[in-house]
């Protein structure tokens, strides 16, 4: 039996156990030569989530976090989040992406700026080669190509606003995808974007995004730090440069809360985030929306700086 035989029987098999277990299936997805192997976990649709049975389902990339220098897709912290993506009819896949900064002497800075650009680099990189498996098997995992999320955290957060940045404006790492293809959405829990040329500017109009993003964040800013046009743009600068450009978004801004908004909405604003989903991915309204939350019974437990991890 020829490989093109084999190959799609093999994925129908293996999306018939996703469904008939309801457990991730792990697959990789890239091999670097002399380098690591990336895998992702595939976590089918719940079967009691409110779908047609045989209908083709929306993605979430989910990309943890961990400054560049630690995490993992299988990490605790996610597993409700994943959980609560397919009882709403997703499909998940949690992906591995290169720590850029695991070996790193110091913490990047305006003036120590090649680490983290290498980091976000390599990582945008790992997104793409995921979707690009994924665009590839989505007739055999049933996924609907028109609907493929991201979704990050901290650093993984950064990640996925920046691969979709770098996919609007065509930049180079991103014509490894299709030229027409587009992610449908983003939820950022504290991200940011790297820009080299001032405040992000897209030549297509960048996928609706929920941003959440604590005020006084210690590790990724929340407004911006840059120099000269070079720097990191964090929610409240991005979702204002919305705004003042009509494109689709959600800011929800924890007023003196740090970087522990990098977890817990994952769990807590579940309904904000299945109402982002509905009206933003599914209906496509064309919504402009901030709201602040000022919570005196919050109290930050991320307390540590990131340049302790250095020391």
């Amino acid at each position: 039996m020829s490989l093109r035989i084999v190959w799609p029987l093999l994925m129908l098999i293996l999306w018939m156990s996703f469904h008939a277990t309801g457990q991730p299936s792990t697959v990789e997805f890239k091999r670097y030569d002399n380098g690591p192997r990336l895998d992702m976990d595939i976590y089918p649709p719940s079967p009691s989530a409110d779908k047609i049975e045989d209908a083709y389902s929306p993605l979430v990339i989910c990309i943890f976090g961990g400054g560049f220098l630690a995490g993992s897709r299988t990490d605790a912290v996610y597993l409700p989040y994943y959980k609560f993506l397919t009882e709403q009819g997703f499909t998940v896949a949690a992906i591995d992406y290169r720590l850029g900064l695991k070996d790193a002497k110091k913490p990047p800075s305006l003036f120590n700026r090649k680490p983290i650009i290498t980091a976000i680099e390599i990582a945008v990189q790992d997104v793409y080669a995921a979707t690009d498996y994924l665009l590839k098997h989505a007739t055999d995992l049933k996924l609907d190509t028109g609907k493929f999320i991201l979704s990050g955290s901290s650093a993984g957060a950064i990640t996925a606003l920046q691969a979709d940045y770098e996919k609007r404006n065509n930049m180079k790492n991103a014509k490894v995808l299709p030229a027409a293809f587009q992610y449908a959405a983003v939820v950022s829990f504290a991200g940011a974007i790297y820009s080299r040329e001032g405040r992000p500017d897209y030549d297509i109009a960048p996928a609706p995004t929920l941003f959440f993003h604590g005020s006084k964040d210690n590790w990724v800013p929340y407004n911006k730090v840059s120099l000269l046009g070079t720097g990191v743009y964090g929610s409240k600068c991005l979702a204002k440069r919305r705004k003042k450009q009509g494109y689709s978004y959600c800011f929800y801004s924890f007023e003196n809360v740090r970087h522990d908004v990098a977890a817990f909405p994952m769990k807590e604003y579940q309904p904000q985030i299945q109402d982002f989903f509905r009206d933003f991915v599914f209906s496509k309204r064309p919504l402009f929306i901030d709201i602040n939350i000022k919570d005196l019974n919050r109290k930050n437990s991320f307390m540590r700086n990131p340049s302790d991890i250095y020391k």
